[in-house]
């Protein structure tokens, strides 16, 4: 990924990524108790890097992404973007993961769903906010 990085518009999206970055994890690997990861993906109409702080939910090598958006009727962007463009990063602390993201159906998605809401109970009543089915992505190593 050579690609420009251009922050989120959000601020708190933004200052925490700098925040996660700037220290290897140190500060910014817990979202109000929970753990936290920063995923990047490539903008699907910009071509620039965009970076998402996430729930970390860790499967061996595998990581999970649950595409909430705290229940939204959208999808996130970086799911949109991951979908056109599959080959993501993953920072866990000051490890960074070449991934490749797989977005679920069925028993892999059921099985994947159960284990982020093992983690991330908060998922389930996102669910309920919206009428979409909250899409759930594997990040397999490339």
């Amino acid at each position: 990924m050579d690609e420009t990085y251009e922050p989120s518009p959000y601020e708190f999206v933004a200052d925490h990524v700098e925040q996660y970055e700037s220290t290897g994890g140190a500060q910014g690997a817990d979202f109000h108790g929970f753990p936290c990861v920063v995923l990047t993906t490539t903008g699907r109409l910009s071509g620039k890097l965009r970076k998402s702080p996430l729930i970390r939910i860790q499967d061996g090598e595998n990581y999970v992404v649950v595409a909430s958006m705290g229940g939204q009727p959208t999808d996130p962007l970086w799911f949109r973007n991951l979908q056109a463009e599959p080959k993501v990063l993953l920072q866990d602390h000051d490890v960074v993961h070449e991934l490749r993201a797989r977005p679920l159906d069925g028993d892999e998605r059921a099985k994947y769903w159960d284990m982020a809401n093992g983690v991330y109970p908060e998922y389930t009543e996102y669910q309920t906010r919206c009428e979409r089915q909250i899409p759930v992505v594997l990040l397999e190593p490339r």
